[in-house]
């Protein structure tokens, strides 16, 4: 049916593909960020299925190379064919030059792209076609181009995947898809992070190398290229496996079923992680997660949230005191983990102002991130919602005129701005601050003086600060209480920062580096503010976005999201520490509790200091959706999984019992239902108000 030459090229390439995910799980397993024991039972799993799967994912991905291997002919080239195409080849040429097309309307480079694979596609074709007696030799040229272009980009995902396994701990997710959104800040934050000349000539040799290897036991397929019958037979048997291996894809998919979540990525192929990630940039609530009647679920909800009725969460927050107009500084500290505090039990000081200011504020010690992302993190201190599936709704495009801690700043008389070092087009952070009321500040808006160190994320966080000094002093000057959300970026890959400030050096670009810089520019902020008229009246509201990594053994392990907040106002706030459990969400809620504010709110989020108050916390993936309440960890995932795990703290002799944030998850055989309707409850009543615009201005 196919004859050798035909198919020891694709052997040659499965082979090499088949190595490079073997080594890949391989490394997966030994990397430090693999915080798990694997069975013997377990890594046959791993790698037999994940081999299994790795065959059909390359029948799939190999189309391209198969239709160009397909189209390898002489007698294209053949009078008057071989004109008739290179002058199609020419229009098509000017045409996408010079009018507009598809790849017009996605914009980016892909415009230039086309352009350039067109123009490439056309002079080759023009030199086979003119100069028949060299065309063996442009086509060896040309075939071992394809080979090598094809080669790169197997070794490059392999690199890639890596480089994504160090940073979170897992395949591709809806993360990478972001990357692909936001190239410029992606290829920046690499080109600054990674040595990245050699690291390229080193994949550059690699795929040489496997280049000549293949090209030398596949060239003879030039030789003798396969007669139109034979193509015919080639194209059903390829059929055949492309079609049975985009059956059985998603069906190993469903494989991936282990309680170890580490075994569930490794045994996983990484492709087919992004394209399901690409997939699901919205997950449907009621299509992909339990469900129940939604007057059951908001009947639930009633229980948690006092003074509701019918559906929707409006409700009365009322004081008894009179109300404080006093200024708002909120900092959400990019990737502040509570485990880089010495408090939580780190013996590195890298954090010795947050140290310091702990002992003089409110400070929340049992307080969990909804997210993983920065998104997740600024929607939840801005709506003070439970995080919705799939895409935070910053990132959507109904985004706009919800109800906001901005929209009860202003109600106030407050002026509100939110603050941040980079470019605000990231993330879509312009369009929905913008759209909920938000005068934005961000790099842009930064004169050349004003900036005395920056990487690809931003300016440093002390130019951030001193341009909030700036900017407060002008809002003080106003007469009128302001809201400032600060957002930094020090704390992030490539942690690269200004020479001399801390005892680790920038080129260093070390975590721990990140971190000690924040906190030594947090410290500065506060030494020029201190100077300032209106410190005085100002409350200081610092918490993370989110932590620094999100991996573990279970899909949300609780270390992981555990995260400090502060309230600082010297005079006005009492300085303790507050271990009652809650959500990031909760923050605003209790700030405005503290400030006496009377408002009508639509918030899920509550004053944790109001005696109705039932302590529960809300973590969550783009797809894991999770609730923390009595000692138990409620998930529900697609396709309408719930799983709970018991949650028993670890001892340790360092730190007191409050600040510990290591947690034993143990699945439990008996589900609690009542927790399960809880969680589905919280979610499935956000879900519905948002997707009915209830919960909108």
């Amino acid at each position: 049916m196919l004859k050798k030459q035909n198919y020891s090229l694709f052997f040659n390439l499965l082979v090499v593909y088949l190595s490079l995910n073997f080594l890949l799980r391989f490394v997966f397993i030994l990397h430090p960020i693999t915080q798990s024991d694997f069975t013997f039972l377990e890594i046959i799993k791993v790698f037999g299925l994940g081999f299994l799967s790795d065959i059909l994912l390359f029948i799939v991905v190999s189309s391209l190379f198969w239709i160009y291997v397909l189209f390898l002919s002489n007698s294209k080239y053949k009078q008057p064919w071989g004109y008739v195409i290179f002058g199609v080849l020419c229009l098509l040429l000017l045409y996408v030059s010079f009018f507009n097309t598809i790849l017009n309307e996605y914009g980016g480079s892909l415009p230039e792209i086309g352009i350039s694979f067109i123009a490439i596609k056309t002079v080759l074709f023009g030199l086979l076609l003119v100069f028949p007696q060299y065309r063996n030799k442009i086509r060896l040229v040309l075939f071992s181009i394809a080979v090598f272009l094809f080669v790169l980009i197997m070794v490059q995902n392999s690199v890639s995947e890596f480089f994504f396994w160090n940073e979170f701990g897992v395949r591709y997710n809806f993360i990478a898809v972001d990357y692909l959104v936001y190239t410029n800040a992606v290829i920046g934050n690499i080109m600054e992070s990674y040595p990245v000349v050699p690291l390229f000539i080193g994949i550059g040799i690699i795929t040489l190398l496997i280049t000549y290897w293949i090209v030398k036991n596949s060239k003879s397929l030039l030789n003798n290229l396969p007669s139109f019958n034979q193509k015919k037979k080639n194209v059903l048997l390829y059929s055949i496996l492309f079609s049975i291996s985009l059956f059985l894809i998603p069906t190993l998919a469903k494989k991936e079923s282990s309680t170890n979540v580490f075994v569930n990525e490794i045994q996983s192929n990484g492709i087919y992680k992004f394209f399901t990630a690409f997939n699901n940039s919205e997950l449907d609530y009621n299509s992909y997660y339990k469900t129940m009647a939604i007057n059951d679920a908001f009947s639930i909800l009633q229980n948690q949230l006092k003074g509701i009725k019918n559906e929707n969460t409006i409700r009365k927050i009322n004081y008894d005191s009179t109300e404080l107009k006093k200024n708002v500084v909120l900092i959400t500290v990019e990737s502040l983990s509570a485990e880089f505090m010495t408090s939580f039990g780190n013996e590195k000081h890298i954090t010795p102002f947050l140290d310091s200011l702990a002992k003089k504020s409110l400070h929340f010690t049992n307080m969990y991130a909804t997210g993983n992302r920065t998104v997740r993190g600024l929607e939840a201190v801005t709506l003070c919602l439970p995080p919705s599936a799939a895409e935070s709704i910053v990132k959507r495009k109904d985004n706009k005129n919800k109800f906001s801690t901005a929209s009860i700043f202003k109600d106030k008389g407050y002026q509100v701005k939110y603050m941040y070092g980079g470019d605000a087009y990231f993330d879509n952070m312009d369009d929905f601050f913008g759209g909920n009321g938000y005068d934005v500040i961000d790099k842009k808006t930064f004169l050349p003086n004003e900036i005395t160190f920056d990487n690809i994320w931003g300016v440093c966080d002390e130019d951030m600060y001193r341009k909030a000094i700036k900017e407060m002093n002008k809002e003080a000057s106003q007469n009128k209480p302001f809201f400032n959300h600060i957002m930094t970026v020090s704390n992030h890959r490539p942690f690269t920062y200004p020479d001399g400030k801390i005892d680790i050096p920038s080129d260093a670009k070390s975590r721990n580096g990140g971190v000690k810089y924040t906190d030594y520019a947090l410290r500065q902020f506060f030494l020029m503010a201190e100077k300032q008229t209106w410190f005085k009246n100002t409350i200081f509201v610092i918490v993370a976005d989110h932590c620094a990594s999100s991996s573990g053994k279970t899909e949300l392990p609780l270390e992981k999201y555990r995260i400090p907040a502060f309230i600082y106002a010297p005079g006005f706030v009492e300085a303790k520490h507050i271990p009652t459990l809650m959500s990031q969400i909760d923050l605003m809620p209790t700030l405005f509790g503290l400030l006496h504010f009377d408002y009508s709110s639509k918030f899920y989020g509550q004053d944790i200091f109001k005696e109705d108050y039932n302590p529960r916390a809300f973590v969550a993936t783009y797809q894991d959706l999770g609730l923390i309440k009595d000692n138990v960890l409620t998930i529900l995932s697609p396709v309408k999984q719930v799983k709970q795990y018991s949650l028993k703290q670890k001892s340790c002799t360092k730190i007191k019992p409050e600040y510990e944030i290591h947690y034993i998850e143990k699945p439990l055989r008996e589900l609690r239902q009542d927790l399960i309707d809880e969680t589905v409850a919280f979610y499935q009543t956000t879900a519905y108000l948002l997707q009915n615009k209830k919960l909108n201005k």
